[in-house]
């Protein structure tokens, strides 16, 4: 029985990655195609094969560089984003036991503002500090301080969803405070574009850095699949189970900060996409960590990528910041999961 069940979810596994993968590549062409100046989706191709040397077709220059050096290197970064923040969302439902649980609730998204808002408006660092670095190291702060608030991989999982809650509202209060005091008008829209999330000065150097992030994150959590299906039944089974709980929590805890902390750093904070497709993906393919994460991964991406073309096409000539896309869909999906988690009367 159990291996029928294992096979079926298996197969599900399977079809929902080729399916998602088709759909993935066909979204990233249409993003990649769409914009002030709109491109073929055959010259999108071939565009990219010409870049490889697999063909040799003639593409006008302008497109194939808008093509390669814009537009592909956005979609793509909002794929790895979307397939990281949802990794994250996996992990820490199963770390904290609980279903409402999503990547910025250790804290790192309300860091990454401060740091970022400190470079903005504060001018800290200027000239050796950059944005993302700032960022990166806000999150990180945040990290540590709710380590410490959590006394750190020890405490149980309501324990550290309060040191986050409370870490969340220590640097939105210091990013609210920086922001009103000091910041020009001028500023204060950009720290609030920015807070919102956006794709828009994307590179391949950010696409550099998010692939080898998230790839060698998405390894080891793979490694630790069986683990992560361990603590949803909680530490105590974990540990009987001769698993080093307070360990690996905190390597967990680690990558989920790293990976989360790397795709703020980039792009902004982008939420509920952590909350939204983990649940999506458990649906298809079931609760086991080894088909939930790859599952969440390329169900993350897909749902990115359409957010990133929705937030080029809702409004003509204006960009709507990713953010408020995703929470579009995420409110109401948050919606349903509170209404199935209320008490049974």
């Amino acid at each position: 029985m159990s291996t029928d069940g294992d096979s079926r979810g298996g197969l599900r596994l399977v079809l929902l990655l080729t399916v998602s993968a088709i759909i993935l590549i066909g979204t990233i062409a249409f993003a990649t195609a769409i914009g002030e100046y709109n491109i073929p989706i055959r010259t999108v191709f071939l565009s990219v094969t010409n870049h490889f040397g697999l063909t040799a077709a003639d593409v006008p220059k302008i497109e194939e560089s808008v093509v390669w050096n814009l537009r592909l290197s956005r979609s793509l970064v909002a794929a790895l984003c979307g397939a990281g923040l949802a990794i994250c969302g996996a992990i820490l439902q199963a770390l904290l036991r609980n279903a409402l649980a999503e990547p910025f609730v250790l804290g790192v998204s309300a860091g990454a503002s401060t740091g970022a808002v400190c470079v903005i408006v504060l001018g800290i660092g200027a000239g050796v500090m950059s944005l993302s670095l700032g960022a990166f190291v806000g999150a990180f702060a945040a990290f540590a301080l709710v380590a410490i608030l959590s006394n750190g991989a020890t405490s149980g999982p309501s324990h550290t969803i309060l040191a986050g809650v409370a870490a969340s509202q220590l640097f939105n209060a210091l990013t609210a405070y920086i922001v009103t005091t000091s910041a020009s008008a001028q500023q204060a829209r950009s720290v609030m574009f920015w807070l919102l999330g956006s794709f828009g000065g994307v590179r391949w150097p950010q696409f550099q850095l998010l692939a080898v992030v998230l790839c060698f994150c998405l390894v080891i959590c793979i490694c630790m699949a069986r683990t992560l299906d361990a603590f949803t039944f909680g530490d105590e089974d974990a540990a009987a189970l001769g698993i080093p709980v307070a360990r690996t929590r905190l390597i967990l805890f680690g990558l989920t900060a790293l990976m989360t902390a790397t795709i703020v750093s980039q792009v902004g904070a982008i939420g509920f996409v952590g909350l939204v497709v983990p649940h999506a993906a458990r649906y298809v393919v079931g609760p086991v960590h080894m088909r939930l994460l790859p599952a969440s991964a390329i169900l993350g991406a897909v749902f990115m990528v359409i957010a990133d073309i929705a937030s080029r096409v809702l409004v003509a000539q204006q960009t709507i910041p990713i953010g408020v896309v995703t929470a579009l869909v995420g409110v109401p999906f948050f919606a349903v999961i509170l209404y199935r988690a209320r008490p049974q009367t």
